[in-house]
């Protein structure tokens, strides 16, 4: 699993716990997260990617939903969706009125262009897990982050990353690859972690689609950024690669808001295309809104209640606390084959997408390690 990842590092830094990777380490760790990264999207396009492709580790799940602000949650934190309770890219939170929509990768309420959520839902409060990176600094490791600068003081880093570091702000490969050397060659005896990141190849895929000639361009770029950084890392680094999610093409556009029977005793409906979570309204029955709405869908969508999902350990082996639990739609509707379930009303430019990501197919679950160490 993707939240085996930090575990095993901290591990390798001498923190008591198991290490279920097996990682090694010399003196310090860089963590590349290649936002949109799947291991079956890298494996079919290996000729594109030879020096990423040659040094896969292993396969890793990135656990449900495969999306990124529930996926580097559960990288930073060390835990699933159903520990830390960034439970999708959006869902319902408590309001006066019942529930709110709330976008956890952007922190905003009310949708992803909303007002920012950073007072309104202070990021420390809405998860309140410890992160695995506060436990390499208080081991005495060196914090760095070699990200974009909006990732500094954005929600979702606040959240769940929660350690201060040194920041290297990184817009473009260029800046990753001169980032992350800095953070490995230095003489000094103090040990570092860095966590880098870049976004440009899920950026791709969500515009032009995975596998597209836009998408390949990025990915022979990122490889031989890779392949850059395996000549000048010293040997005292070791660099590991992986993913957040993978990502499937959109095939069959299923455009909820022209269903009527779907808003039936409806008050939200949050999540991303491919995982929609349901929120009833008030003296409405789960059980009528699940058989309306797998129904309607047919072969398009699996269909199941919160309590099923949490039955099955859709989010996790051990249950959720209230808290999280209550984040969780009273309906899951989880899109099948290459179907999106997209609501051009509220969200224009995700509907508008060819790429999508977070259901259970290994396109989109499955994810590399990738390794400098043997």
């Amino acid at each position: 699993m993707l939240s085996d990842v930090l575990p095993s590092v901290c591990t390798a830094f001498g923190i008591a716990g198991e290490n279920p990777l097996g990682v090694t380490i010399e003196r310090d760790v860089v963590l590349l997260l290649i936002d949109g990264l799947g291991a079956e999207l890298l494996r079919r396009h290996a000729d594109d990617a030879p020096t990423l492709a040659a040094h896969v580790h292993t396969t890793l799940n990135a656990g449900f939903p495969a999306t990124t602000a529930s996926s580097l949650s559960s990288l930073a934190l060390g835990a699933p969706c159903a520990a830390h309770g960034i439970v999708g890219y959006s869902f319902g939170v408590p309001d006066e009125h019942g529930r709110r929509l709330f976008n956890s990768l952007r922190w905003t309420i009310d949708g992803a262009s909303g007002p920012d959520a950073r007072a309104s839902h202070p990021p420390r409060e809405l998860q309140r897990r410890r992160s695995r990176l506060e436990d390499l600094a208080d081991a005495g490791a060196e914090i760095h982050y070699v990200v974009p600068a909006y990732q500094e003081t954005s929600g979702l880093t606040r959240a769940s990353f929660r350690a201060t570091g040194v920041q290297h702000p990184a817009a473009n490969l260029d800046e990753v690859r001169e980032g992350v050397l800095a953070v490995a060659r230095h003489d000094t005896a103090a040990r570092r972690f860095a966590y880098a990141y870049t976004g440009l190849l899920d950026a791709a895929g969500h515009v032009h689609g995975p596998g597209s000639p836009e998408w390949l361009g990025v990915l022979r770029a990122v490889d031989a950024m890779f392949a850059d950084l395996l000549a000048d890392l010293p040997g005292t680094c070791t660099l590991l690669v992986t993913g957040d999610h993978g990502m499937i093409q959109a095939e069959s556009l299923v455009n909820l808001d022209a269903l009527p029977a779907l808003h039936r005793g409806v008050r939200i409906i949050a999540g991303e295309a491919r995982v929609r979570h349901v929120y009833l309204s008030r003296g409405h029955h789960v059980d009528d809104v699940r058989a309306r709405w797998s129904e309607t869908l047919g072969t398009h969508a699996h269909v199941v209640t919160r309590e099923q999902a949490l039955d099955e350990h859709w989010f996790g082996p051990t249950p959720p606390n209230p808290v999280v639990a209550h984040r969780i739609g009273h309906v899951l509707a989880v899109a099948q084959g290459g179907s999106v379930l997209v609501t051009p009303s509220q969200e224009p430019m995700e509907s508008r997408m060819l790429g999508h990501h977070g259901a259970w197919t290994v396109d989109e679950q499955a994810i590399p390690l990738i390794t400098t160490t043997p």
